[in-house]
């Protein structure tokens, strides 16, 4: 089968930074399925595995976590999907990735794709979907009752993967303003489409950006981006015994500043549960599911920005250096081998 792979962990303007390559196919054991993977998007874990990951000597690493496609086989201890079935998910840290042609996954973490939505636009939501669905209603613990008013979100980086679905399900699950950040005028506005009630701007102080708007102190915050670059800032903003949640890696922050406020900080990290093999690992499949509803009902709409042509390569390389740019707006898409 054909995939794309690395050797090395090396900048991405090398030659061999991404190669395509020829593998063996895989055969489903288990609780895994045997997809036959017909899009993918590319998610900043890409980058940074790519870039920081070393493989073992000798080892082709291929990568990639976003995907959707047809199930061409299944392990005997499957129970949730059959051959055939359209499937989408965003896999597993701890085991080769979706830059191939064919890709075991464990079911648990597989949803039924939309049925109302083709393979490149289902591709686009799966790892941002599942992350912004845990930070929002596992770690911040917001309501789905939309009768409950009076309370905020500031999402920095709204734009983004994770912030355009993000701002979508605070607008259209829960009782929340939405606060979304961007600083491009076409950012702005795209964040404004997906339904948040302000957008600031997070090239300037946010503090000084809420204070503008007349807003109050923000009851939840979750911070996607440059969080160590705004931190100050949020703390300031945040409600008494309001919650940060973030996804991204700051250098260093000082969490003492939430303590006068009685403030809480969450991490959300959507691989935990596969990584860790948890209890619960089976609430991905089902909140994929849900997901998919909302999608075919019309509730929430795909987040593609830009479509990369075939799986390969040379435009994964592209999609690479898009992303360590910080200036994707929604998802970058690749179909097909």
């Amino acid at each position: 089968m054909k995939a794309v792979a690395y050797r090395k962990a090396l900048p991405i303007d090398h030659a061999d930074s991404l190669i395509d390559i020829e593998l063996p196919a895989p055969q489903a054991q288990g609780r895994d399925l045997l997809v036959e993977v017909k899009a993918i998007s590319v998610n900043p874990v890409d980058v940074k595995i790519r870039a920081n990951v070393a493989p073992t000597e000798g080892e082709d690493k291929v990568i990639g976590w976003d995907a959707a496609g047809v199930v061409k086989a299944v392990g005997p201890d499957v129970s949730l999907f059959k051959p055939g079935d359209e499937v989408w998910y965003a896999g597993d840290l701890t085991r080769p990735g979706t830059n191939s042609e064919l890709h075991l996954v464990d079911e648990r973490i597989v949803g039924h794709k939309p049925k109302n939505m083709d393979f490149a636009h289902a591709a686009a939501l799966p790892l941002t979907a599942i992350t912004a669905w845990e930070l929002l209603f596992d770690r911040l613990e917001v309501s789905r009752d939309k009768g409950v008013q009076g309370q905020s979100l500031l999402v920095i980086g709204a734009a983004g993967g994770v912030g355009s679905i993000l701002v979508q399900l605070a607008r259209q699950l829960t009782g929340l303003t939405v606060i979304g950040t961007a600083s491009r005028p076409e950012t702005a506005e795209w964040v404004k489409e997906l339904g948040a009630h302000h957008v600031i701007d997070h090239g300037k102080p946010l503090n000084e950006e809420i204070a503008r708007l007349g807003l109050p102190p923000v009851t939840y915050v979750a911070s996607l981006t440059h969080t160590d670059h705004h931190w100050t800032a949020i703390a300031e903003v945040l409600a008494p015994q309001g919650k940060v949640a973030v996804i991204d890696d700051p250098a260093a922050i000082d969490v003492r500043l939430l303590k006068r406020k009685s403030a809480s900080l969450h991490w959300e990290f959507m691989f935990a549960r596969s990584m860790f093999n948890t209890a619960d690992i089976q609430k991905q499949h089902q909140l994929l599911n849900d997901v998919a509803m909302l999608v075919d009902t019309g509730v929430l709409k795909t987040t593609l920005g830009e479509r990369f042509g075939k799986i390969n390569a040379a435009n994964l390389k592209r999609a690479h250096v898009l992303l360590a740019s910080n200036r994707a707006k929604g998802k970058i898409v690749l179909e097909g081998f």
